[in-house]
């Protein structure tokens, strides 16, 4: 059965976008995870963000291709500046980020909003 909600929410607040993303990615094939970060990206760098936030609390697991994601989203926008930090992630998904070292390129925030302050100062 296929769900019909979008494996990503955008929100803009101000100059600060938050993706979040659904604990349906996982269950998605390489083919529509394309389709649907397409629809994330073009957004991205039509009106690049000062900060971008990977809210991550609804998600308890990832496997490569959702990591690949969250790294091409990096590289859209780092160019313009663009400051990109990871929110909420589980014990689980904070040790992978660990171990693939991508918490030293991404500061880790416990809760959107402490993303959100430090985004904005």
């Amino acid at each position: 059965m296929k769900s019909d909600k979008s494996p990503f929410e955008i929100e803009r607040h101000g100059e600060i976008a938050v993706i979040t993303l659904s604990p349906d990615l996982d269950a998605m094939h390489e083919k529509d995870m394309e389709s649907a970060a397409a629809l994330v990206l073009r957004p991205l760098e039509d009106n690049p963000p000062d900060g971008l936030i990977f809210n991550l609390g609804r998600v308890n697991y990832m496997k490569s291709l959702v990591l690949s994601f969250l790294l091409r989203c990096h590289r859209r926008v780092k160019p313009s500046g663009c400051e990109v930090v990871v929110a909420q992630p589980s014990p689980l998904i904070r040790e992978l980020l660990h171990t693939t070292a991508l918490d030293t390129i991404w500061p880790i925030y416990d809760t959107v909003a402490e993303a959100m302050t430090a985004l904005s100062d």
